[in-house]
């Protein structure tokens, strides 16, 4: 998601709330229930990296201090494991196994897992009144390198073939707490290329929600830049404020 979006950032951070809230009450359905997964014409999809241990480690103490600064945040992991998305599309559903196919070979050819990629600073996206607060979601922001652009242009032109245009509330994962979709969202995926994608990509891993003042105090701060690589790469069903809410496919990678 590209940080200074203004049409999306009010449902990321409020939505983002409401799916971290579902998961903190053990909601099986929550994890459970999609719209019509499988069964609909089109699917919304997000292919991401996963980092290696270096960037979950950081991310996972920045969301501690964030946690600390709002409790009623989520905690890192499942639903909210940290990740570097590449793209987001809808593609057809039954184009599904042709769309893994692609992604495969386009990403064990790049290799991401010899990527040396540097997390520079500490941002923030978005501003919503939650109970007393005004609060955002806090990233780590990542350097955008020459190979990390080229396999996201890679992946657009192998997975075009097999994209749609657009797609409706079932083409995402839905729960019982967000049922539809918003029209932000879908719009936001039908056109993350080009919108969203190469001279306009900030890539970022999420590391939770705090106060608007806390963040800004985070991302002010100094910050000692630190190099990492990714892990894995996955493709994932999209879910309500663009959540990777469920794995549909790893890549296999070298290691």
């Amino acid at each position: 998601m590209k940080l200074a979006d203004k049409t999306f950032i009010r449902p990321v951070v409020a939505g983002t709330m409401a799916v971290a809230m579902a998961m903190h009450s053990g909601s099986a359905q929550a994890q459970q229930e999609t719209a019509a997964s499988g069964q609909n014409d089109v699917t919304a999809i997000d292919i991401l990296l996963d980092p290696d241990g270096t960037m979950i480690q950081r991310a996972t103490e920045a969301n501690a201090q964030l946690l600390k600064n709002f409790p009623n945040g989520f905690t890192l992991g499942g639903v909210h494991a940290p990740h570097i998305t590449m793209l987001q599309r809808f593609v057809k559903t039954a184009d599904l196994p042709k769309v893994y196919a692609a992604a495969d070979k386009v990403i064990a050819k790049a290799d991401p897992t010899s990527f040396k990629l540097t997390a520079y600073k500490y941002d923030h996206i978005g501003e919503a009144k939650i109970g007393n607060d005004i609060v955002g979601v806090g990233n780590i922001l990542v350097k955008p390198t020459p190979e990390l652009l080229k396999l996201q242009q890679d992946l657009a032109d192998a997975i075009k073939p097999f994209e749609a245009p657009t797609g409706t509330s079932a083409a995402f994962v839905t729960t019982p707490q967000a049922p539809t979709i918003s029209a932000d969202l879908i719009q936001y995926v039908s056109v993350f290329v080009p919108d969203h994608s190469g001279a306009h990509y900030v890539p970022h891993v999420s590391i939770g929600i705090g106060t608007i003042d806390f963040l800004t105090t985070l991302g002010s701060a100094p910050f000692d830049d630190f190099t990492f690589s990714p892990a894995a790469a996955s493709v994932y069903h999209l879910g309500e404020y663009g959540t990777a809410m469920e794995k549909l496919h790893s890549v296999p990678l070298k290691r």
